[in-house]
Order: C-alpha cells, then sequence, then structure tokens
C-alpha cells in the first residue's frame, strides 16, 4: 500500500491540474459560515487564523486559492492594460479564487475542481488582486454556467460587494483601499490564470 506519510504543501506542493485553465484545482481556505478569516501560512502549509471577521459580511461563496499561482509582474501588467490605470505590482499571493456551489460546503482545508467563468479585478493599496470566479464541478445548479454572463447579476453583484466593503469600517461609505475596477468574463480569467503560473514558473521554478 503507498502512503503518504507527508502533506503537500497546498501552494506549491499540488498540481493545478491538466485542464487548467478550463478546469482547476482549488484549495479552498474559507466558507460561507466561517466568523474567522483563515488563510495558508506561506513556510509550514496549514491554515492559521488571520483574524476574527470584524463585521457582519460574510464572504460569499467558497473562497481560497489557485496552486502554484502568483500574482506579481505579469499579473499587475494585466491590470495595467485592462485598466489604464498605475498599478506597479501583484500582490505577492497566489491568485484568489471564489467557487459557487448550491450545495452547503462546511469548512476548508479542502480541494475541489472547479471551471471558471469569469473574474473581478481589484486594486488593493495599488496592488493588482484578481479574485477568480468559478463554479463549482458537476454543481447540479451553477454547474451549468460557463461564462459570467449565464450568472444573475444579483450574484455577480453580491460578489462585487463583498470586496468593495469587507475592508471598510463603521461609518465609512467607500472604501480608500480597494477598487473594483470590472468584472471579466471567461476568456480573460484564463487570461489571468496563465499568467499568474507564468509568474509563478519565474519566481518559482
Amino acid at each position: 500500500m503507498n502512503r503518504n506519510f507527508f502533506k503537500a504543501h497546498p501552494w506549491h506542493g499540488i498540481q493545478i491540474g491538466d485542464q487548467m485553465p478550463e478546469q482547476v484545482t482549488a484549495f479552498i481556505e474559507i466558507v460561507p459560515t466561517d466568523t474567522v478569516k483563515y488563510e495558508i501560512d506561506k513556510q509550514t502549509g496549514y491554515l492559521k487564523i488571520d483574524r476574527p471577521q470584524k463585521f457582519s459580511n460574510i464572504v460569499p461563496a467558497l473562497y481560497g486559492f489557485l496552486p502554484q499561482t502568483y500574482c506579481a509582474d505579469g499579473i499587475a501588467e494585466l491590470a495595467r492594460k485592462y485598466s489604464g490605470k498605475d498599478i506597479m505590482q501583484g500582490d505577492g499571493d497566489p491568485l484568489d479564487i471564489l467557487v459557487l456551489s448550491e450545495r452547503a460546503i462546511t469548512h476548508g482545508d479542502i480541494l475541489c475542481q472547479a471551471i471558471p467563468i469569469g473574474g473581478i479585478r481589484m486594486i488593493d493599496k495599488g496592488e493588482a488582486d484578481d479574485k477568480i470566479i468559478a463554479v463549482l464541478k458537476d454543481d447540479p445548479i451553477y454547474g451549468k454556467w460557463r461564462d459570467i454572463s449565464d450568472a444573475p447579476k444579483d450574484i455577480v453583484q453580491r460578489l462585487r460587494h463583498y470586496f468593495w466593503t469587507y475592508k471598510m469600517l463603521p461609518g465609512e461609505t467607500t472604501s480608500l483601499a480597494v477598487d473594483i475596477d470590472d468584472v471579466y468574463g471567461r476568456e480573460i480569467a484564463h487570461e489571468v490564470i496563465r499568467q499568474s503560473r507564468e509568474d509563478y514558473r519565474k519566481n518559482f521554478g
């Protein structure tokens, strides 16, 4: 019997999948029921508590990242190309992903297969911080969508609103740190995924 006695690092030790960018492996850190924000510890690969969720907004979908991706110079260049804004660099993290599912997933620290359908071009404190939007493979409701245009506008607005407001303090009406530049479709999402893979290759080999 073959046994793996060592946990693969979710960022560096797991493959994104042979069918990327049409289908990808996503590592899920947070689910909508979480009241604490978890994120991967880059050194150990274990989930760590980043912070308790201070306010009432909750992440509206499964939230994590794509293994062996990185948001660096290439992602910043893409964001400049499409936004026309002065963006100096990527945020230095793996590429974030939101995965929509009709089923309730009760905890993070899991892998899933996802179909990218679009993304959100977010600029956080001047850094490119794209969020890929995907659907869970074979999901009975969302799994039929192939592009962001298939999604109801209310769902897209919910995703956009979360990132627009998740860093706001009580009493604020706008976020000075976060700029939601655009919501884009599948083709640009695929381009972003490919570029994040190239950024990873250049920085990690």
